[in-house]
């Protein structure tokens, strides 16, 4: 953080954010507070990585607070002490700076608590780091976890919920040789990875687009593309699967249905010096002039399969939009398989991804898929550096936050190569 950036403004933002998320019901990537957009580029990036650390460390949070505070407060302090709690247990912050700091904010949004909340946390930073240490690991909303269980087994369910507990790193796509002093690893399906909590603006090579940000099973489906000339990208904003055809040398066409997430495509197209031809359309209406050589299909869904990189999410999604999403990803399969509809053609390949962690969004998908298309196939097409226990005899490929926790794990995503009749 600069030295001319004074400590409680990153805070004050991160308050900000958090609140945005809660009470606009909207991801951490979608709110642009005024606290937050006021700040230069590295108190931005400071402020994001608070808000999400208050998002995925909030139940040892309330866990600490629940006896100091006895009744729950309003959300916009509650959210403050937990935001405080959090950085200080979690991200070992000095109490002192983080208490002034928060008896400050509230002194700005609750002046009436602000008197409770330098007592509460002095209560709590007085018992850290043992009483955070020895908190219970957070839990997800009973729908998801009941659904994780009946999938995965308890013993499952709760390692994946380990994993979402720890801060993942940053994995990056190269777009040719990997620029120097981008320290990290290559994982064995060629995804860089760096250390977290890096401001990805200024990384070396990032300005004259020799990377994209993208999580390593997000980078898995386009693999499976490779070769085909004429590949059509579905629901493709914002992009990083479109430039990873585009990079592969496929002349790529992408579609999608929000024309604000199509700019940012745009914008990482541009930065990246890749093409594609974009197309803002409707994909269970828009017909092709020509059929494609082969579908990338990375459907809408219930994305519990990023809840490592996004922890606000389970505040977010409840078990009521899962059937609309199901309804949704079956119409978009129909349609990509129908040879009427023209967009893939006779003997072509469609790969069907999600990033869910749920078998009605992935295994039941392709099964019921495969039963009103009899002529469809599923191909098992192996995959340079994924473990084989990850890839189902058939072809699918299963992945889950649980998996590589040495190397610091990996999104959960469900992907299926599909060959249609010739």
């Amino acid at each position: 953080m600069s030295d001319t950036l004074p400590s409680h403004a990153p805070r004050a933002a991160a308050h900000a954010l958090v609140m945005a998320v809660v009470t606009e019901a909207r991801s951490l990537a979608e709110v642009q507070p005024r606290p937050f957009t006021a700040l230069p580029p590295e108190g931005q990036a400071r402020a994001a990585r608070l808000a999400m650390a208050c998002f995925r460390h909030h139940g040892r949070a309330d866990h600490l607070l629940r006896a100091p505070l006895r009744k729950t407060p309003p959300d916009i302090v509650l959210w403050a002490l937990r935001l405080a709690v959090v950085e200080m247990g979690a991200m070992d912050a000095p109490a002192h700076g983080v208490i002034n700091d928060t008896v400050g904010l509230l002194n700005r949004v609750a002046p009436k608590f602000a008197g409770l909340g330098n007592a509460v946390l002095r209560r709590v930073a007085d018992g850290l780091p043992d009483t955070w240490a020895n908190a219970p690991a957070p839990r997800l909303p009973g729908w998801l976890r009941g659904a994780l269980q009946n999938a995965y087994g308890n013993g499952v369910t709760v390692a994946i919920e380990a994993a979402h507990e720890i801060t993942p790193p940053l994995d990056i796509s190269l777009h040719g040789p990997c620029p120097d002093g981008l320290d990290g690893q290559t994982l064995p399906t060629g995804t860089r990875r760096l250390p977290a909590g890096q401001q990805v603006s200024a990384l070396p090579g990032y300005a004259e687009g020799a990377f994209w940000v993208q999580d390593a099973a997000s980078a898995l489906p386009a693999r499976w593309l490779s070769g085909h000339h004429r590949v059509l990208d579905l629901c493709a904003a914002p992009g990083g699967k479109t430039m990873q055809l585009a990079a592969m040398g496929a002349d790529v066409t992408a579609l999608d249905l929000s024309g604000p997430r199509l700019s940012r495509l745009r914008a990482n197209l541009a930065r990246t010096r890749l093409d594609a031809e974009i197309i803002c359309a409707d994909a269970l209406t828009w017909t092709p002039d020509t059929p494609f050589d082969a579908v990338l299909l990375d459907a809408p869904c219930s994305a519990t399969g990023t809840i490592r990189r996004h922890p606000e999410l389970p505040l977010l999604k409840t078990r009521d939009g899962l059937r609309a999403l199901r309804d949704q990803q079956a119409r978009l399969l129909d349609r990509v398989l129908d040879p009427a509809s023209g967009m893939v053609k006779p003997g072509g390949e469609v790969v069907y991804c999600t990033c869910s962690l749920l078998p009605s969004e992935g295994e039941d998908q392709i099964a019921a898929a495969l039963q009103r298309h009899p002529g469809v196939r599923l191909v098992a097409r192996p995959m340079d550096g994924v473990p084989t226990d990850w890839q189902s005899p058939d072809g699918p490929i299963r992945t889950r936050p649980d998996y590589w926790p040495e190397q610091g794990g990996i999104d959960g995503f469900y992907m299926a190569l599909l060959a249609t009749p010739t």
